[in-house]
């Protein structure tokens, strides 16, 4: 890109990068620029005109370190993408500069004893392909998994399909370790593991480039699909709630899903009776009799029944939880949005009812029970009927005031989108240590203040 219409030397950049795979067509630069920031009507008007200047495409770590020295030097800001799957602006250049393009370091490296060590680039569905001859697979993955990066995940990600057993992200034990370049003018390589590994984790990239994560990893169970229908809403969260707490049932994914979301559902919907809501299952094969007995005093029907199918050309039934169920939402109305919620454990049943209460069709509720802090609970992504930024807000005060935190998927800021509302003090910490010129995803953290310039 000519570099009299960047801020940023550019030339120079290339110049220092030579041998280094470029993108600097326009057309190019700018779909490589977004992510699904489009589900939020707030985020829309605001980074529809943010694009980088140049995407730069590493083969190995000893590019990345090269571009990371080269940045530096010309104070040149650094967005590091995956495979673009986020939903609020993670991998959207703020402030322009280059996209570090990390989807060409997809090499596992090692694997064994329940651990696989991997390179960040690695489509997710392709981590499991390989690791499945094994008997493994990973512990939890994103709805997005056919398409979403590993590198990605970690980065931008919070839990997924999984977390039912085995927590969010967050949970200790969840990363093994990552291996990150620093963003200085001799850049470093360090290894962070155990409790220092969150230094990195959802962090949008701002606190380091990853170049290598150890996982842990899960057995890898034969998965059946299910759709069980409800008369009440309520019932199918009941029983969701009964399935997440037997700790003998293995499973791996549980979402209560309100009528009339069913409708939009597609091809599912000749199984998404009329007016009924649903409870979306996938249940390791041995333990699927133990579930179908449970079911017998519940009251459900279970109205599809099969092998779970990643296979292409197929739709994997995750794919219409978590956050793609906001997405089938809108593949026909686009007037609506979500939020990210947590329930409190210990009242979700009372909560969920004064919420209905409350907002009624306004608000049409969608679950996921997940592990959260020695817990079991439910996160929400509830579909929202969007009117107004004003009632948007509203409606997430009148959630957080029934104990339901939000993470607000409507900011593109680290601190206002946790349920904290505010940067973990060690990742801010660590930034200082990493990007000390604030190059990294600049704009993403707000608390960071730069201590030092390059010049």
């Amino acid at each position: 890109m000519p570099e009299s219409i960047t801020r940023y030397p550019i030339a120079a950049l290339i110049s220092d990068l030579a041998g280094i795979p470029l993108i600097d067509d326009p057309v190019s630069v700018k779909r490589r620029s977004r992510d699904f920031f489009w589900y939020s009507p707030v985020l829309q008007p605001q980074l529809q005109d943010k694009f980088a200047d140049l995407v730069v495409c590493p083969r190995n770590e000893p590019d990345v370190i090269r571009i990371a020295a080269s940045c530096a030097r010309h104070q040149i800001p650094i967005t590091v993408r995956g495979a673009g799957t986020g939903n609020y602006g993670q991998a959207v250049p703020l402030r322009g500069g280059i996209i570090m393009d990390m989807t060409a370091l997809n090499a596992v490296e090692r694997q064994g004893g329940g651990i696989v060590r991997v390179q960040p680039g690695l489509k997710m569905y392709e981590l499991d392909r390989q690791t499945k001859p094994n008997g493994f697979e990973l512990r939890m993955h994103p709805s997005t998994k056919r398409s979403a990066t590993i590198g990605g995940f970690i980065a931008g990600g919070s839990g997924g399909v999984g977390s039912v057993t085995y927590g969010g992200l967050r949970e200790r034990g969840n990363i093994c370790a990552a291996r990150i370049v620093t963003a200085e003018s001799e850049p470093r390589i360090l290894e962070l593991r155990d409790d220092d590994v969150q230094m990195v984790n959802r962090a949008y990239g701002t606190t380091g480039i990853i170049t290598c994560l150890e996982m842990p990893l899960a057995p890898a169970w034969p998965w059946v699909d299910l759709i069980i229908a409800f008369d009440d809403f309520l019932d199918a969260v009941r029983f969701g709630s009964e399935v997440a707490l037997a700790d003998g049932i293995i499973k791996k994914l549980l979402s209560p899903i309100t009528w009339p979301l069913p409708t939009y559902f597609g091809a599912l919907r000749p199984y998404c009776p009329h007016g009924r809501s649903v409870l979306i299952v996938m249940v390791a094969q041995p333990s699927l009799a133990a579930l179908k007995a449970m079911l017998q005093r519940a009251g459900g029907e279970i109205t599809y029944e099969a092998e779970s199918n990643e296979t292409p050309g197929s739709t994997p039934l995750y794919e219409y939880t978590w956050n793609h169920t906001t997405l089938q939402v809108l593949k026909s109305d686009r007037s609506v949005t979500y939020l990210q919620c947590l329930f409190p454990y210990d009242r979700l049943i009372s909560t969920l009812c004064d919420l209905q209460t409350r907002l009624g069709d306004e608000v049409l509720q969608h679950l996921e029970f997940i592990r959260f802090g020695g817990h079991v609970t439910a996160s929400a992504l509830p579909i929202v009927r969007y009117t107004t930024t004003q009632r948007l807000d509203e409606i997430i005060a009148i959630h957080e005031s029934h104990g339901v935190m939000v993470a607000n998927p409507h900011v593109v800021t680290l601190e206002d989108g946790s349920r904290h509302k505010r940067a973990d003090a060690d990742q801010l910490r660590f930034k200082h240590d990493v990007d000390p010129f604030g190059l990294l995803n600049p704009g993403k953290m707000r608390s960071f203040v730069p201590a030092m310039s390059n010049g």
